[in-house]
């Protein structure tokens, strides 16, 4: 519709979408981590303590390795590996990488509800879906807008936003399935996926969102963010 968005309105989005992270990473993952630990015996704060730095140190890792554009940067500063790559598909790389461990946590949540242990609920792990879902939507637009800055067609913006959106359900049955398969995995799992999109929290949303200088406003979203999917995993997991 537009080939340019409120700036100060994408930065509450993203922050906003750091928010849901957050409280996803705590409600939805490291809390029924810990308590599946205890209740297999086990010191509960191990297997949460190793999967969530295991999954910041992935997360770091493919940052390194992944040639990527974050939204309004110039060409010079693409990150990763060096390529030649164009703008476009640099800017779907750095948004895929975002995406990919948040499918991954909705698929362990999934996965944990088949092998009936009581912290792991279907309410819970459909609300952490929903929550995932609506962060999608600042995501999404800070792929499109960019390339349509760039005058690249609304179609083609369109659909370019989508497929950084395509590793999800990858990620998703990614993790359903290692849960499943190798149920003593599941704790670490579940907190592998709370470092991974942590680690996308405080090394990307958050210093994006403020990258402009504006941080009210973004700081807002975060808080009506984290209180928005608190609220949905509690109430309904």
């Amino acid at each position: 519709m537009t080939r340019e968005v409120n700036r100060r309105l994408l930065d509450t989005m993203l922050g906003f979408s750091a928010g849901v992270m957050i409280a996803a990473s705590y409600w939805s993952l490291l809390a029924p981590a810990i308590e599946m630990s205890e209740q297999a015996g086990n010191r509960g704060w191990f297997a949460a303590a190793v999967g969530f730095l295991s999954g910041g140190f992935c997360l770091w890792l493919t940052d390194k390795l992944l040639p990527h554009l974050h939204p309004d940067r110039p060409l010079e500063q693409a990150e990763g590996l060096s390529s030649h790559w164009r703008k476009s598909i640099l800017l779907v790389a750095a948004i895929t990488l975002h995406n990919f461990p948040e499918g991954l946590a909705v698929g362990v949540a999934f996965g944990a509800v088949t092998q009936g242990l009581p912290s792991a609920t279907l309410t819970g792990a459909v609300a952490l879906a929903i929550g995932i879902g609506i962060q999608n939507f600042p995501e999404g637009l800070a792929v499109s807008m960019p390339l349509r800055r760039e005058k690249i067609s609304r179609l083609k913006s369109f659909w370019y936003g989508q497929i950084s959106g395509i590793v999800e359900p990858l990620g998703g049955v990614l993790g359903a399935l290692a849960v499943i398969v190798v149920q003593p995995l599941l704790p670490y799992a579940l907190s592998f996926a709370a470092g991974a999109m942590i680690f996308v929290v405080a090394e990307e949303l958050i210093p994006e969102s403020q990258a402009a200088g504006d941080t009210d406003f973004p700081t807002v979203g975060v808080m009506i963010g984290f209180t928005i999917m608190m609220v949905l995993d509690v109430a309904l997991g």
